[in-house]
């Protein structure tokens, strides 16, 4: 059996934890009295890594593939990739691709680059006829300009046999892009280099994202909005309809690419009519597959694709502003979440930020309730009960409780500022207060605090379990009343904390 992990530093865990789907193996957390004893959070999540090594490293012959590993470091919690995998892997082979110089002391192979032979049929595409000596000097150059990069010649091989031009037409249409200097996205770090190392791969794929805009025309431009938003997704499969919830939050902007009209209406008076203009969502991300910009996959049920790694980088570099944005509000649309943590995961980043990186998209306090309640708060609870994510998951609700606490804090302050104004700002002052959103975002609080306290005590943490539980309980209190069913239930909780700690 072939087993696929991606390597990339925020989701490599969660892409081992899913293992046990494929293993057939259960790595949920502890309930409340297994084993006749409370284990502690690191015990728990060391059990479940153990479950999958167990099984993974016996005398069985799967072959386990680590794609782009980033890091050596474990990104959450920094534990070395020797206590994921072992030195006597049993019967088991690992392969690691990466451009890391060593991995476990061990050196890394350079690959060579293509031999120009193979290089010519990346670039020759879907083509059977073979191009005029004239025109094959030109792939000559595209090879030379991309340095045999096989996704550069590939999409290159795709725009050929899609517009069905000739090769001097495209070399003369992209080498008249000019890609734009943009400030930075904190998520990019050191991949935003990447596309100053390619400036040809990077004049490539601006000239995608034109073609994918002329083609659609004045339409929605769902491919081409498709393509930005899924520049935010996880670097893992992505459901055809989640990209296009995503793609239909993001506003329908004038073009973009208006200097470059003379060089694509040169371009598009080879092909015609050659099809691109798409109308269905399968359709539109069939585009993408059929431009080099993406892949179909087979791993799940209904129509997935998964983007270069490449593709996204220079993607985020065009927008990291509207499409974050309509990332997290597709991420709504999410409808089986144990197959898509690793977008749901990448939503809280883009919401929250985590470690020294800042949030990327601000959301509006009734949004930020209903992505809490929707979103975070589900993803926090699958984490820890069926991963044993207990740590990253506490982390999650700890960020999220004191992001409505942030909110309360301004609402306070507006409420202050609009007492102590002058009638004169009243009356000039349209903006209140919503004390509908305020009571959601309190009674939300309320409702993370509870959760933190029933998951810290299949921890044995109970004193920290005890304070956020009366806290909860005070709040309902005010909010609903002494005998309201959530005021009880939060009772109940704290009874079971009291009555724990005192066995112990």
């Amino acid at each position: 059996m072939v087993l696929w992990v991606g390597g990339e530093a925020r989701y490599f865990r969660q892409n081992l934890l899913n293992l046990s789907f494929s293993l057939g193996l259960d790595v949920s957390a502890d309930a409340e009295k297994d084993r006749g004893r409370l284990r502690s959070f690191d015990e728990q999540e060391f059990e479940a890594f153990k479950r999958i090594k167990r099984e993974l490293f016996r005398d069985m012959p799967y072959l386990l593939i680590i794609d782009n590993l980033e890091i050596e470091k474990d990104w959450w919690e920094g534990k070395d990739l020797n206590d994921l995998i072992p030195r006597n892997t049993g019967g088991t082979h690992v392969l690691i691709t990466t451009r890391l110089p060593k991995v476990m002391t061990f050196d890394t192979v350079q690959l060579s680059v293509l031999p120009c032979s193979d290089a010519m049929v990346l670039l020759r595409g879907r083509r059977k006829k073979d191009y005029p000596p004239e025109e094959f000097e030109f792939l000559k150059i595209f090879e030379e300009k991309l340095g045999r990069l096989s996704y550069g010649l590939c999409v290159v091989g795709s725009l050929l046999s899609e517009l069905a031009i000739p090769p001097s037409s495209l070399f003369e249409a992209v080498n008249k892009v000019q890609v734009e200097e943009r400030s930075a996205s904190p998520f990019l770090n050191d991949e935003q280099q990447y596309c100053k190392s390619n400036p040809f791969v990077a004049k490539v794929l601006a000239f995608c994202l034109a073609v994918l805009e002329q083609a659609e025309g004045n339409r929605n431009l769902l491919s081409l909005k498709m393509l930005l938003v899924g520049a935010w997704f996880a670097p893992v499969p992505v459901p055809v309809n989640l990209l296009a919830a995503g793609a239909k939050n993001m506003p329908t902007g004038g073009n973009r690419f208006g200097k470059w009209n003379k060089c694509l209406s040169h371009t598009f008076a080879w092909c015609g009519g050659c099809g691109l203009g798409r109308r269905s969502e399968e359709d539109a991300a069939f585009l993408l597959v059929r431009l080099g910009l993406a892949r179909i996959t087979n791993r799940q049920p209904g129509c997935w694709i998964q983007f270069h790694p490449i593709t996204q980088t220079f993607a985020r570099r065009r927008d990291y502003i509207l499409a974050p944005k309509a990332t997290v509000q597709g991420v709504r649309k999410i409808d089986k979440p144990l197959l898509n943590l690793d977008h749901l995961w990448a939503s809280a980043f883009l919401v929250f930020g985590f470690k020294s990186e800042p949030p990327l998209v601000q959301l509006q306090a009734m949004d930020m309730v209903l992505y809490i309640k929707r979103t975070a708060l589900p993803l926090a609870i699958t984490a820890f009960t069926t991963f044993s994510r207990c740590n990253s998951a506490l982390e999650l609700l700890k960020v999220c409780t004191n992001v409505l606490e942030e909110v309360e804090k301004s609402f306070v302050s507006q409420i202050q500022d609009w007492r102590q104004g002058s009638l004169c700002w009243k009356k000039k002052t349209n903006k209140k207060v919503d004390e509908y959103v305020w009571q959601d975002v309190t009674l939300l609080k309320a409702l993370l605090l509870e959760t933190r306290a029933k998951l810290l005590l299949r921890g044995g943490h109970f004193d920290s379990g005890e304070e956020l539980c009366r806290t909860c309980i005070s709040i309902r209190t005010v909010m609903l009343g002494h005998n309201h069913d959530l005021t009880l239930a939060a009772q109940e909780t704290l009874a079971k904390l009291v009555r724990m700690r005192s066995k112990i």
